[in-house]
C-alpha cells in the first residue's frame, strides 16, 4: 500500500507538506487567508473569554467552541496541504466528530447564557447522545469507507454516518436552538428578547456559515470558492463583540474593539498577497461586509455612548438643582420646627414659674418632662443644621438611668390608657453616668425604643426595662414587651430606613420604618451595639443597648438625609 501511495505522489505530483500545513498541494491563498483568518480569531476570543471569567459556565462553554472552532479549522488545513493518505483518513474522521461536537456545544451554551444556570444532568444527556453513533461507528466502515486515489483525489470515501448521519445531527441541533431560543423569547421580558435574539442569531449564522462550506463545495465542486463559509467567524465576533458592549455580557468590553480592529486589519492585509482576481473579489466583498456591520455598530455604540453622557450630564445638572431645593427646605423647616419647639419650651418654664396660674405638684413634674425633652429635641435639630445631615455626638458627662427614668415617665399617660404596665428593674448600686450626647441618646433611643414597646404591645400587655453593667466599660439597656413581636423577614429589615415590616402599619398606623434606624445610627455614632429579638409573631420583642461609658467621638449619617 505504501510503495502504491508513493506512485500515486509522484504520478499526482503532489508535494510534501511542511509542519503538515504548508505545501504547494493547496490551490491559491484564499484558502490560508480564510483559515489562518478564522483560526486566530478564535483562538484569540476564547483565551480571552476564559482569562477573563473562567469561573463562569458560560464562558467555558464560549472558549471551548472557540477552540474546538479552531482545531477543526488546523485539522481541514492539514486535509488541504498533506499528501500521506493516513494523515489525512486520521483528521478527517476527527473532524467527523468535532464538527457536531461543536453543535451540541452551541445548543449547551445557548441554554446557560439564557437560563444563567447549569443544565440538568437529564438534559445533558439528551443533548449529547446523538453524538454516540457516531464515536461508535467512527472506527468502521459506517464513517469512511476507503482513501480514494482516482483521478489524483486525495480524499476518503465517505459512509453512511459521514454522508448523512453527520448533517442530520448539525440539523436537530439547529432546530433545538431556534426552538428553545422562541420559547424563552416569548416568556421573557423586553430587555432579555434583545439578548435572545442577538446571541440566537450569532449563533445560527456561525453554524449556517461552518457547514455552507461542505454544501457549496458539494454541489459546485469548488472547494475553493467553498472557503468563503470560513468568514463565518469575523461574523460571529462581530455579534459577540456587539453582545459585549451592549449588554456586557462577559464583562470584558475591550475584547469587541480588538477582535474588529483585528479582523478588519487582517482582512485588508490579506488583498495584498492574493493574486488571482476572483479570489480579490471574495475577499473584498467579504471585508467589505465585515466593514459595514462593524461601522453600523460601532457608530451606533459611539452614537448612544455620547446620549448616555448627555443624558447623564443634564440628570447630574438636575439632580444638583433639586439637591439646592431640598437643603433650603431642609432649612426653612428646621429652623420652624425649633422656633416652634423654642415657643413651646417657654411656655413650659413659664408654666413652672406659675405665670398662667397655679398648678400641682403632678403637674410640675409632667411640664418640668416635656421642657427637658424639647430642650433635647432642638438640641438634636441643631446639631443635625451644624452638621450637614451628619450626627456628630457633642458628647457631655449625663445619668443614663435619670434619662432612662425620664422617658418612662414621658409615656406613662400613654401606657396607662392602653392598660400597658411598666416594670424598671437598674441596680441602684451602680454607676450609670455616661459621657454622650443626650440630646440624641434622648429622643433617638430611649423614647423610641420605649414607645415602640407600647405601640406594638397590646391591652393590659407589660414592658421591661432593665439597666445594668454588662462590664465596668459598657451599660446594657433592656427593653421586652409582650406585644406584636417579629417574624423572620421583620427580622431582616429591622433596622433599615423604611424597614417596618409588611403587618405593622395594622398595629402602629404612625410609623415611618425610619425610628429604629436613627436609632441604630445613633449607637453606631456613639460606638455602641443595638439589636432585636423576638420568637415570633404575638410572643414580645426585647431590644438590647450596648453604650460605652466614655464615649471620645464619631460621627455617622442619618438615614435618608
Amino acid at each position: 500500500m505504501e510503495t502504491s501511495i508513493q506512485t500515486f505522489i509522484d504520478m499526482c505530483q503532489w508535494d510534501t507538506s511542511r509542519f503538515l500545513i504548508f505545501s504547494n498541494n493547496v490551490f491559491g491563498t484564499l484558502i490560508y487567508y480564510s483559515h489562518f483568518l478564522a483560526l486566530i480569531l478564535a483562538l484569540v476570543v476564547g483565551l480571552f473569554v476564559l482569562l477573563k471569567g473562567k469561573n463562569q459556565l458560560v464562558n467555558r462553554l464560549l472558549s471551548l467552541i472557540m477552540f474546538l472552532f479552531s482545531l477543526w479549522v488546523f485539522f481541514d488545513l492539514i486535509l488541504w496541504a498533506n499528501e500521506k493518505d493516513y494523515f489525512i483518513m486520521f483528521f478527517w474522521s476527527a473532524m467527523l466528530i468535532i464538527e457536531p461536537l461543536i453543535y451540541a456545544l452551541c445548543v449547551y451554551f445557548i441554554d446557560v447564557f439564557i437560563e444563567k444556570k447549569d443544565i440538568s444532568f437529564k438534559k445533558k444527556i439528551g443533548v449529547f447522545s446523538l453524538l454516540l453513533p457516531i464515536i461508535v461507528l467512527l472506527p468502521t466502515q459506517f464513517s469512511l469507507v476507503d482513501f480514494n486515489l482516482t483521478n489524483c483525489f486525495r480524499e476518503p470515501t465517505e459512509g453512511l454516518i459521514a454522508t448523512y448521519y453527520v448533517y442530520f445531527v448539525e440539523i436537530i441541533y439547529t432546530v433545538w436552538i431556534l426552538i428553545f431560543a422562541i420559547k424563552k423569547y416569548r416568556k421573557s421580558v423586553p430587555s432579555v428578547r434583545r439578548q435572545i435574539i442577538l446571541i440566537t442569531l450569532g449563533i445560527i449564522l456561525f453554524l449556517l456559515s461552518f457547514v455552507s462550506g461542505n454544501i457549496v463545495g458539494s454541489f459546485t465542486e469548488n472547494w475553493t470558492l467553498a472557503q468563503v463559509g470560513l468568514f463565518s467567524m469575523p461574523i460571529f465576533v462581530v455579534f459577540l463583540a456587539y453582545m459585549i458592549v451592549k449588554f456586557k455580557t462577559f464583562n470584558i468590553k475591550m475584547l469587541g474593539a480588538q477582535a474588529l480592529v483585528f479582523a478588519l486589519g487582517f482582512s485588508v492585509l490579506g488583498i495584498t498577497f492574493i493574486r488571482n482576481i476572483d479570489n480579490i473579489r471574495a475577499v473584498a466583498i467579504a471585508t467589505l461586509l465585515l466593514v459595514v456591520v462593524v461601522g453600523y455598530l460601532l457608530i451606533r455604540g459611539v452614537k448612544k455612548e455620547i446620549e448616555a453622557k448627555e443624558n447623564e450630564r443634564l440628570l447630574h445638572e438636575k439632580f444638583e438643582e433639586l439637591a439646592g431645593r431640598f437643603e433650603n427646605v431642609n432649612h426653612i423647616l428646621a429652623h420652624d420646627i425649633k422656633n416652634t419647639l423654642g415657643k413651646n419650651r417657654d411656655i413650659f418654664v413659664e408654666t413652672l414659674a406659675g405665670t398662667f396660674g397655679e398648678i400641682t405638684e403632678q403637674g410640675k413634674s409632667f411640664f418640668k418632662r416635656l421642657n427637658m425633652d424639647t430642650g433635647s429635641l432642638i438640641a438634636s435639630v441643631t446639631n443635625i443644621l451644624k452638621s450637614g445631615g451628619k450626627i456628630e455626638p457633642n458628647v457631655q458627662p449625663f445619668d443614663l438611668k435619670e434619662a432612662v427614668l425620664g422617658a418612662v415617665v414621658s409615656v406613662k399617660d400613654k401606657a396607662d390608657a392602653e392598660k400597658i404596665k411598666i416594670e424598671t428593674q437598674i441596680d441602684e448600686k451602680e454607676n450609670y453616668m455616661v459621657t454622650a450626647d443626650r440630646s440624641l441618646i434622648v429622643p433617638h433611643v430611649l423614647n423610641n425604643l420605649i414607645e415602640n414597646a407600647i405601640n406594638y404591645n397590646v391591652q393590659n400587655g407589660s414592658v421591661f426595662i432593665n439597666l445594668s453593667k454588662k462590664d465596668p466599660n459598657t451599660i446594657l439597656l433592656a427593653i421586652k414587651d409582650t406585644g406584636w413581636g417579629m417574624t423572620e423577614e421583620d427580622k431582616k429589615n429591622l433596622f433599615k430606613p423604611g424597614g417596618h415590616g409588611p403587618d405593622s402599619i395594622k398595629k402602629n398606623v404612625h410609623t415611618s420604618g425610619f425610628g429604629l434606624s436613627i436609632a441604630k445610627e445613633t449607637i453606631d455614632a456613639h460606638k455602641g451595639k443595638v439589636y432585636g429579638t423576638s420568637e415570633g409573631r404575638n410572643k414580645g420583642s426585647t431590644f438590647f443597648v450596648e453604650l460605652p461609658v466614655n464615649f471620645t467621638g464619631t460621627q455617622s449619617a442619618i438615614p435618608g438625609k
